[in-house]
């Protein structure tokens, strides 16, 4: 039997030490993950709904639903392909809670800093090429988030890496489904699409290199 890689043991390790993370009194574990998926391109998602706690792994419900359609359009990676390929991280990777009107609550600051040593250890641990928030809050951990019709569609030299942003696929946000919302979200999977380390993605998944033909440029 071949020996495993110092990476994968190393990921494998830090993804059973986060599954056990326990730190955040008023989070709702378990902690969602993606698994110990080695890969040169991070997505990172804001925080689990109430949804996935329950399935066992990130953007399970009707956003991921979303993301996913995004993805297969531009790229002609299934969900399953996408999963396998591409390690999925989350600013908090617990469920927060719903707020007291409805709708699931914001995590708070400390949390937010509680969680990022499992994100950075992360990128050590990946070095990735290609780095791509979800959402603003996401975003923030990345860069300077003002409006999204700013950053969206363009892509960013952060850290040694690139980062893409893409809007939040929630259904309660329109802005992806309005211009210049389409336009920007279209340029934006152009650029992941194009991206060298995204393609070694699409080449081990064999995918076909030319998008599908719906999502050339007019």
């Amino acid at each position: 039997m071949a020996p495993v890689p110092l990476a994968i043991r190393k990921l494998t390790a830090h993804v059973n030490s986060l599954c056990a993370c326990r730190l955040c009194p008023d989070m709702h574990p378990p902690v969602v993950s993606g698994g110990p998926v080695l890969s040169r391109v991070i997505l990172v998602g804001q925080a689990p709904g109430d949804k996935e706690p329950k399935l066992g792994r990130p953007f399970a419900w009707t956003a991921g639903r979303t993301l996913f359609k995004w993805f297969f359009d531009a790229a002609g990676l299934t969900e399953e392909q996408f999963r396998a390929t591409v390690y999925m991280a989350a600013v908090c990777r617990c469920f927060p809670g719903k707020k007291p009107g409805g709708g699931d609550r914001v995590p708070s600051p400390q949390e937010i800093e509680n969680c990022a040593a499992w994100l950075e250890c992360e990128i050590k641990i990946l070095k990735p090429a290609l780095v791509i928030p979800v959402g603003k809050l996401a975003i923030s951990r990345f860069l300077p988030v003002g409006k999204l019709d700013q950053i969206i569609g363009r892509k960013f030299r952060v850290r040694g890496f690139d980062a893409i942003p893409l809007p939040h696929p929630s259904g309660a946000s329109p802005w992806h489904r309005m211009e210049p919302g389409k336009t920007l979200l279209r340029q934006a999977l152009g650029l992941i699409v194009a991206h060298p380390a995204f393609r070694e993605i699409m080449e081990r998944s064999a995918v076909p290199a030319s998008p599908p033909s719906g999502l050339r440029p007019a």
